[in-house]
């Protein structure tokens, strides 16, 4: 008899979870195609010149306990002179032995962190805490009279919210009040998708940032007055709220490239530069994908008997022959949109920027990243990867940080050349007095497409895309990309783990697919 093959497109998360589980629960063979030269896909990590740059800001924290032993299966816990570490789960805490003779970072390299999670708002030249909190040092920066005018907005809020939440603005004006959504959140949000915040979804806001409201933070902050969580799992807690989390010693592409490791190790193979240009469509069953190697140029044919995409689905769709796609399917995929993403990664003698909890007043802030609400600059986030991991960075006497920029492909920002491109967010940060361009010593520049996908464009219709591929028996979309749904890494594997898993059971229904990442306790941060 032969053997079954999973054809899975795409080396990021969701394709490399369900590539693993093939191997480990069945005897069907994957077979991954990834189009680029990375593992990892938006989860990769980037090496310049020995210093690691995290795309976008990865935390390893998740609500499910499965993702979170599967995670410390594949990569151990560091080492921990306490010999246990709290990790709560359905507010239970379980104990995790670490003994001291377990992985030290310091020798090697498979190995997960525990890693402290600051991140913070910086605005008007000042730092407010994320989320915001009535703490002394947010009244003396907002003023006294901002503070009165975002309490009275947010009771307002409360006693009569808007009932028919449409827009993503409906959504954050009924949870913060309309004067914190035009201080803080407007602003970021709409810099982040390049368009008004009452033309997304308010999907986007149910899906991201769905637990978390003033009241909550209060709750929060008092809760914390007398019970500090030390847990990294912190079930009970907010994902905005979240103060611990694992990360592995060189970011979080090591993670996807171990598991690539042993999924080769196991049988399972994996084509780099390998770009899949065409299903083959036939009686309601994908039978083959035609593949195209970007390097020898060289077009090969591949059967298998269950497909795993997390292609965009805009790529998807036209890339399906032999069945013919309904007009209104591809209608539906042309208009999906995307948001794309460029990194800089800046190598600085020090930091101009200071603040009271500064570890080194002189060259450091304690953030993993912080949120630039400044309205003269375009530079959404600043993330500094010496707070993320201090194996990330070739040099420890060295500032090693990234500019997040927000665009679309073939923008403004998106059509500079590096060079210029560099220069121009140095600048930007001078400009907040950020740093000093003198204290610049390297910069590198990193584009990514399609990082984001948007909830709006022809979203609204995208039910007529589901149920026509939900149909297609042996196709299952898995992950952000592939699911056109702003999933993180936990949820794009918990995907994966349930296509796998309606394999096995011969479920035929996609529904608990879909169903990932909609649950009510599972909250995240913009």
């Amino acid at each position: 008899m032969n053997q079954k093959i999973a054809i899975i497109i795409g080396a990021g998360p969701a394709g490399l979870t369900a590539a693993y589980e093939l191997l480990k629960k069945t005897d069907i063979k994957p077979i991954i195609f990834e189009m680029s030269s990375d593992i990892g896909g938006i989860s990769k990590t980037i090496n310049y010149k020995g210093n690691h740059i995290d795309i976008g800001g990865h935390r390893f924290f998740s609500k499910s306990d499965r993702v979170m032993k599967w995670w410390k299966a594949m990569m151990p816990i560091q080492e921990n002179r306490s010999g246990e570490v709290d990790i709560t789960y359905h507010n239970k805490k379980a104990a995790v032995q670490v003994s001291e003779d377990g992985p030290n970072p310091d020798k090697l390299d498979i190995v997960m962190l525990i890693r402290s999670r600051l991140s913070r708002i910086f605005y008007l030249r000042n730092f407010f805490n994320y989320p915001i909190s009535l703490s002394l040092d947010t009244i003396v920066n907002l003023g006294i009279i901002r503070i009165i005018r975002i309490l009275f907005s947010y009771i307002y809020a409360v006693v009569f919210p808007i009932k028919d939440e449409k827009t993503l603005e409906d959504f954050m004006i009924n949870r913060f009040g309309r004067e914190l959504y035009n201080t803080f959140f407007k602003d970021y949000t709409e810099k982040v998708w390049g368009i008004r915040c009452s033309y997304i979804s308010a999907e986007w806001g149910v899906q991201r940032i769905k637990g978390l409201s003033i009241m909550k933070t209060l709750i929060h902050a008092i809760r914390k007055v007398f019970k500090k969580d030390s847990s990294i799992s912190q079930k009970g807690t907010a994902t905005s709220l979240i103060e611990q989390f694992l990360y592995p010693k060189l970011g979080p592409g090591q993670m996807w490239q171990e598991t690539a490791r042993q999924i080769q190790s196991k049988g399972g193979e994996l084509h780099m530069n390998s770009y899949v240009k065409y299903l083959k469509s036939v009686d309601g069953k994908v039978k083959a994908v035609t593949v195209l190697n970007k390097e020898t140029k060289e077009e090969a044919n591949y059967e298998g008997d269950y497909f795993f995409s997390t292609m965009p689905v805009k790529e998807l769709i036209e890339s399906i022959q032999g069945d013919s796609v309904p007009h209104n399917v591809q209608e539906v995929a042309k208009g999906l949109l995307y948001r794309d993403f460029i990194t800089v990664g800046l190598l600085l003698k020090k930091l101009n920027v200071k603040t009271r909890r500064s570890r080194n007043a002189q060259t450091m802030v304690p953030d993993n990243w912080i949120y630039i609400q400044e309205r003269n600059v375009k530079v959404g986030r600043v993330q500094i990867f010496n707070n993320w991991s201090p194996y990330m960075v070739k040099d420890p006497d060295k500032v090693w940080i990234g500019l997040d920029y927000f665009c679309n492909e073939g923008d403004e920002l998106w059509s500079k050349a590096d060079d210029e491109f560099a220069d121009f967010a140095i600048n930007e940060l001078v400009q907040i007095n950020f740093i000093e361009k003198e204290d610049v010593l390297d910069s590198t520049v990193i584009r990514m497409q399609k990082t984001y996908p948007a909830y709006f464009g022809t979203f609204d219709k995208f039910h007529l895309i589901r149920d026509y591929t939900d149909k297609i028996e042996n196709l299952f979309l898995i992950g952000r990309n592939g699911m056109h749904k702003y999933n993180n890494a936990d949820h794009s594997m918990l995907t994966a783990m349930t296509a796998v898993e309606n394999i096995i059971n011969g479920k035929k229904s996609k529904d608990n697919i879909w169903l990932v990442n909609t649950e009510k306790e599972y909250h995240e941060e913009i």
